[in-house]
């Protein structure tokens, strides 16, 4: 099968990449020469593990290409897939501009019979607008060429995208002809062999499913930490509770840990998407909204501690451990701990920052607001006290002594609930999670 993949990010470039690598011809094809130039090289335009790999095994075989050139690719392929980005306006809705733009290209050049299939997260009613986008540029050629609009929404988590496409839960395909479903199905063939679904309904279906499953994730985790807050005024544990509840298997434990909340380019996107077509279509989301307004709030959790232990933080020296919003990945995008340093600087706080593999990605949004370090114990030397934000395997097991010999205050805000509370209390350490037994009652002038 010929593919061509339009946009070479985080889900045009993985899905491309595993295509090729399970013998599909691929053409992944951007508008960026740089970006383009720049793969050719296997330099990746994003932090994945295990995809500079996958991308060297397929251009050495030839089964991978990358091009800034749609049209050549574009001849042969049986399907092409637009995998541009789709960012949140202003008012919350999705820009399909991008995507748009994409459609109509393919109707100016397309001559053979080919399903167009949408990759990228949009609304529902976006694969009807790419249809009637594609017809109009081929009726202004005045040429007659059958096409299908498929829509096949990705479900990647950053950091894992490589086994998640290899060895999928599921793959959501919408359709509404017998032709396209026999194209999808050969494509994804080598995925489903050992029995995971391949799962085939109609477009406007996959089109939301896509949203309801972030929708669904971004409620556990605001729900987990409203109860991390009810924990805190009760003194329950939050780790405990989670268990209690994990053990039911009608509710299992992913996306029940406390923290900080979501951030990335899916979760905060979809459920503002999500708020915005129902606010189209004249139906409120107060769930969703209240999902929203948690996770905005909690995000400022750990600035509100810093602020009740230490007072004032005017010439506070604070260092902030992690900027990706998830382990894994460069991704930076609504990181709960960018709101946190911007809320410190905002407070006269002086911020340290350091993360393994996104600092040149945070310092693109923060700029020069915080020092940023290349290495996490430099970081916290002469802090007054250590927040956070990200749970790096890195962060898991501290040289405890090495961390008192070099922080000025003894004050620890764990975001993440992943240090071990019990020992760094008893070097001296005051110790703050999410959600767990002992809260705030001191402050620390010192």
């Amino acid at each position: 099968m010929k593919v061509t993949m339009v946009g070479t990010g985080y889900v045009g470039l993985v899905s491309g990449a595993c295509l090729a690598d399970v013998g599909c011809s691929v053409g992944c094809v951007d508008r960026d020469p740089h970006r383009i130039a720049q793969l050719h090289e296997l330099v990746m335009p994003i932090y994945e593990p295990g995809l500079t790999e996958v991308v060297q095994r397929t251009t050495s075989r030839n089964t991978l290409r990358f091009s800034n050139t749609l049209a050549e690719e574009l001849h042969g392929s049986d399907a092409v897939f637009i995998c541009v980005g789709t960012p949140p306006s202003p008012d919350g809705s999705v820009d399909l501009s991008q995507v748009e733009a994409v459609a109509r290209e393919i109707g100016r050049h397309l001559d053979h019979y080919s399903v167009i299939v949408v990759k990228s997260t949009v609304p529902v009613g976006t694969s009807q607008m790419v249809r009637s986008a594609v017809a109009e540029e081929l009726d202004r050629r005045g040429v007659q060429v059958e096409f299908d609009v498929a829509s096949n929404p990705e479900f990647l988590k950053e950091g894992a995208a490589i086994a998640d496409f290899m060895k999928p839960d599921r793959i959501v395909v919408g359709v509404d002809s017998d032709r396209a479903r026999a194209v999808l199905a050969q494509i994804y063939r080598p995925f489903v062999l050992n029995g995971r679904p391949l799962l085939f309904m109609d477009v406007r279906s996959a089109e939301l499913t896509k949203y309801a499953a972030n929708a669904m994730l971004a409620t556990r985790i605001s729900f987990m930490n409203l109860m991390a807050q009810l924990c805190e005024r009760t003194g329950a544990d939050i780790g405990s509770v989670r268990q209690g509840m994990s053990s039911d298997p009608r509710i299992g434990q992913q996306f029940l840990y406390a923290g900080i909340g979501y951030g990335g380019s899916c979760f905060p996107k979809d459920v503002q998407g999500l708020i915005s077509t129902g606010a189209t279509l004249g139906m409120g989301m107060g769930l969703l909204e209240e999902v929203e307004a948690i996770n905005n709030r909690q995000k400022l959790l750990m600035v509100e501690r810093a602020t009740a232990l230490l007072g004032s933080l005017a010439g506070r020296r604070i260092t902030v451990w992690g900027l990706a919003f998830k382990p894994n990945t460069d991704d930076v995008r609504d990181a709960p701990a960018l709101v946190i340093i911007q809320a410190l600087v905002d407070a006269g706080a002086e911020v340290v920052a350091y993360d393994p593999v996104a600092t040149d990605r945070a310092r693109g949004y923060l700029g020069d607001i915080c020092t940023y370090e290349l290495d996490a114990y430099a970081a916290v030397d002469g802090a007054d006290a250590l927040i956070l934000a990200t749970e790096w395997p890195e962060f898991r097991t501290l040289n405890v002594e090495e961390l008192a010999s070099r922080m000025r205050g003894r004050l620890i805000l764990d975001g993440r609930n992943v240090l071990d509370a019990e020992e760094l209390r008893a070097n001296g350490f005051v110790y703050q999670g999410v959600g767990l037994p002992e809260p705030v009652s001191e402050e620390i002038h010192s």
